[in-house]
């Protein structure tokens, strides 16, 4: 069976306390998403991209700006991520109407906070 998305895995968290290790928030998104994943056998993960440490206020973060040129280069034409927080900070609601993303991506939880 072919494979529909080749997706990225995004995953972001504003800060961590210890520089050294991964943040308990990054390893739950990872889990969700591989959950999420094994329930849909039409999506192949081909990126992972970490943002641990960064704001979503701006969009020029390491992983993410990688992930906007695996989108562009067409590597990647999905894109998974926990919640809309990951991709822009809560003020911000609606990346797609500010044209950051240019491929559907899929929300495994709503925050509304």
């Amino acid at each position: 069976m072919s494979k529909k998305y080749k997706a990225a895995a995004y995953l972001r968290l504003s800060y961590t306390d210890d520089r050294s290790a991964e943040s308990d928030s990054i390893s739950t998104q990872r889990k969700l998403i591989q959950d999420f994943l094994v329930l849909h056998p039409d999506i192949e993960l081909v990126s992972e991209q970490i943002d641990d440490g960064y704001s979503g206020i701006l969009f020029n973060r390491p992983a993410f700006q990688a992930m906007l040129s695996d989108i562009k280069n067409g590597t990647v034409n999905c894109v998974i991520v926990k919640d809309d927080c990951v991709i822009i900070e809560r003020k911000h609601r609606k990346p797609q109407k500010m044209r950051v993303l240019w491929c559907p991506f899929c929300f495994l939880t709503q925050n509304r906070g």
